[in-house]
C-alpha cells in the first residue's frame, strides 16, 4: 500500500479511546490502593473479604459482554461508552461514601455491570477503523490503558491517601469519568464513513481494505444465521475463553494486590508504594509495545502469546525465590510488570481470525466475559490463600495459572497466524475458510 496515505486515524480514533479506557481501570483498580490506605480497618475488612470486594467486580462484568460487542457491530459504541461513563462516575463517588463491606460488595459489582461492554465495545470500534495489517498495534496502543491507567493510579491514589483519605480517593477520581465523557462526545466516530474529519483519501483507503477483508471472510455464515450458540460451536473460540479466564486470573491476581505485596515487601508508607508501583507499570507499557511490533512483523501471533505468559509466570515464581532479597525480588516484580499484559494485543487480533467479522463483535463479548472471570477468581484466591497459607502460596497459584494459559495457546490451530494481506497467506486463509463451510455443511452446522 501507498506509504503516504494519511494517517489521522492513529490519533483521533486511538486517543478517546485510550482515555477512556484508562478511566475504567482506575476505577476498578483503586481499590487496591484504599485497602491498605485504611479502608479495610475502618470498614473491617479481612484479606479474605478484600479479595471478594476487588473481586466482584468481575462478576457484574459478564452481563454486557455480549450485548455491547452486538451494539458495537449493530449501533453506536460511540454512545454505549457515553453512557458507561456517566454511570462509571456515579459508582464511584457513592463508593466513597459506603458504610459497611455489604454496601462495597454491591457497589463493586455494580461497577463491574457498568464496565463490562467497554472491552468489546472498543475492540470492534478498532477493527472499524484499523485494517488487519495494523490492527495488532492499533490493539496494542489501545491495551496500553491498564500500564497508563496504572502509572496515574499509583501515584495519584497514594498522593490522595496521605492527603485526604480513602473516601476522596474513590470521588475524586470518579469526578474524573464525567471530564472524560464529554470529551469522548466530541472526539469519537463509530465508523470512518461518519467521520467529518477524514480525508477522503483517507477514508477511501480504510473503506477499501476493511471491504477487502470482509470480502475475504465471506466463505463463514453470515451473523443474521449464527445465534450465540454457534459461537459456543467454534472450538478455537472456547480455548480463547480458557486462556483468557487463567491469564485474567495472573493478570488481575496481580494488579489488585501489587501495592498489599509493595507495602509487605519493603515496610514503606502508602505515598512510597504508589511510587515504587509506577516502575512495573512503565514495564508493561514496554513490553506491549515490543510483543504488538514483533507480532505484526512476524505474524506469528501464538509465539507473542505463549512467550509473555511463560515470563509473566518466570518472574512471579523469582520474585517469590528471592524474597529475602528486596531489591532482588522488587526486580523481578518489575519483569513480571514487562510481561503483564504483553501477549494481549496478539490475542484481541485471533476472534477476527477464526469467525466473520460481524461474530467477532460477539464472541469478542463471550471471551472477555468469561475470560474475566478469572478477574475475580485471580483477587479471591490470592486474598483466600494469602489468608491461609502466606504470600509465596498465593504467587505461586498466580503462576501455575499462567502456564495453563500458555498451554492451552499452543493448541490453537496455525490459522491464527495467517495475515490478512495480499498474496500466498491469503490464498491459504480462503482455502482454510473453504474446508471450514465444507465441513459444518457435511455436519449439518452453520460455520
Amino acid at each position: 500500500m501507498d506509504k503516504k496515505i494519511p494517517k489521522a486515524r492513529w490519533l483521533r480514533v486511538i486517543t478517546p479511546i485510550l482515555i477512556a479506557c484508562i478511566i475504567s481501570f482506575m476505577d476498578r483498580v483503586n481499590i487496591s490502593f484504599a485497602m491498605p490506605g485504611g479502608m479495610d480497618s475502618a470498614l473491617g475488612i479481612s484479606s479474605s473479604m478484600a479479595g471478594l470486594a476487588a473481586g466482584i467486580f468481575f462478576i457484574g462484568y459478564l452481563f454486557l459482554q455480549v450485548p455491547g460487542g452486538s451494539i458495537a457491530v449493530h449501533g453506536s459504541g460511540r454512545k454505549f461508552i457515553a453512557c458507561s461513563l456517566v454511570a462509571w462516575a456515579v459508582i464511584s463517588v457513592l463508593t466513597g461514601l459506603v458504610t459497611n463491606q455489604y454496601q462495597l460488595l454491591f457497589l463493586r459489582f455494580a461497577l463491574g455491570v457498568a464496565e463490562g461492554g467497554m472491552l468489546p465495545v472498543v475492540l470492534t470500534m478498532v477493527s472499524n477503523w484499523f485494517p488487519d495489517a495494523e490492527r495488532g498495534r492499533a490493539n496494542a496502543y489501545v491495551l496500553m490503558f491498564a500500564p497508563i491507567g496504572g502509572m496515574i493510579t499509583a501515584p495519584l491514589s497514594g498522593f490522595i491517601l496521605n492527603t485526604l483519605d480513602w473516601r476522596w480517593l474513590f470521588i475524586l477520581e470518579g469526578l474524573l469519568s464525567v471530564a472524560v465523557m464529554l470529551f469522548w462526545w466530541f472526539t469519537i466516530s463509530d465508523r470512518p464513513e461518519e467521520a467529518k474529519w477524514l480525508s477522503e483519501r483517507e477514508r477511501h483507503y480504510l473503506i477499501t481494505e476493511l471491504t477487502r477483508e470482509r470480502e475475504a471472510l465471506k466463505e463463514l455464515a453470515p451473523v443474521e444465521n449464527a445465534p450465540l450458540k454457534e459461537v459456543f460451536r467454534n472450538k478455537s473460540i472456547l480455548k480463547l475463553i480458557v486462556i483468557n479466564f487463567f491469564y485474567q486470573t495472573g493478570i488481575y491476581g496481580y494488579t489488585l494486590w501489587l501495592p498489599t505485596i509493595l507495602k509487605t515487601l519493603t515496610g514503606g508508607n502508602m505515598s512510597s508504594v504508589g511510587m515504587l508501583a509506577i516502575i512495573p507499570y512503565v514495564g508493561t507499557m514496554l513490553g506491549i509495545l515490543a510483543m504488538s511490533l514483533l507480532s505484526d512483523k512476524t505474524g506469528k501471533r501464538r509465539m507473542f502469546i505463549i512467550l509473555p505468559l511463560l515470563g509473566f509466570a518466570a518472574s512471579l515464581a523469582l520474585s517469590v525465590a528471592f524474597k529475602g532479597n528486596v531489591f532482588a525480588s522488587y526486580c523481578f516484580l518489575i519483569c513480571a510488570g514487562f510481561f503483564l499484559q504483553a501477549a494481549t494485543s496478539a490475542f484481541w487480533t485471533i476472534p477476527g481470525k477464526v469467525t466473520t467479522p460481524e461474530v467477532a463483535g460477539r464472541a469478542r463479548g463471550v471471551i472477555n466475559g468469561l475470560g474475566n472471570l478469572g478477574g475475580f477468581c485471580g483477587p479471591y484466591l490470592v486474598g483466600v490463600l494469602v489468608s491461609l497459607y502466606g504470600q509465596s502460596t498465593a504467587i505461586y497459584a498466580l503462576v501455575a495459572s499462567l502456564l495453563i494459559a500458555a498451554l492451552v495457546t499452543a493448541l490453537l490451530p496455525k490459522e491464527c497466524d495467517i495475515a490478512l494481506v495480499p498474496g500466498a497467506k491469503a490464498i491459504a486463509l480462503a482455502e482454510h475458510y473453504a474446508r471450514t463451510r465444507a465441513k459444518y455443511k457435511t455436519n449439518g452446522v452453520a460455520a
